[in-house]
């Protein structure tokens, strides 16, 4: 008898305040520690500034100011994980980035509903393994204005 193939979705899992979210591997080109920010005129608030990586100038979200949770000063922990997405470059400053880990498809649940929260926009699903729950990240809403 064979085992049923499962199928998984590697993500990189990183820390929002008290949450885990979780962004799929494949998005993502490489993880930073903070470094010098350039501030851009007339961008939202979310919208840190930019860096230059390795030649390449890429815009930075907070990702906590994008979700509406109080904005904390930056710690050693602090870190930009750099995704793409359609041709598109930009890092992410999260308090922290945890590990990898391959979540089984199944345990995806689609978002719950909460009334009057700011970040449920940005949400594709819930995936709870043991005891975790991670938060699957949106990546088209969250990059979009």
């Amino acid at each position: 008898m064979t085992a049923v193939e499962q199928e998984y979705l590697k993500v990189i899992v990183f820390q929002l305040a008290d949450k885990e979210y979780a962004i799929p591997v494949s998005n993502v080109q490489g993880i930073e520690k903070l470094m010098h920010i350039t501030r851009v005129p007339k961008t939202p608030a979310f919208v840190k500034g930019v860096i230059n990586l390795r030649g390449v100038v890429t815009p930075l979200i907070d990702l906590r100011e994008r979700f509406g949770i109080p904005v904390s000063n930056n710690e050693e922990t602090t870190r930009i994980i750099i995704i793409t997405l359609e041709e598109m470059e930009v890092g992410f400053i999260v308090d922290s980035a945890n590990d990898v880990i391959d979540i089984p498809v199944n345990a995806i649940e689609a978002q719950p509903e909460v009334v009057g929260s700011n970040e449920e926009d940005f949400i594709s699903g819930v995936a709870k393994l043991e005891n975790r729950l991670l938060i699957l990240l949106h990546l088209d809403k969250v990059l979009n204005p």
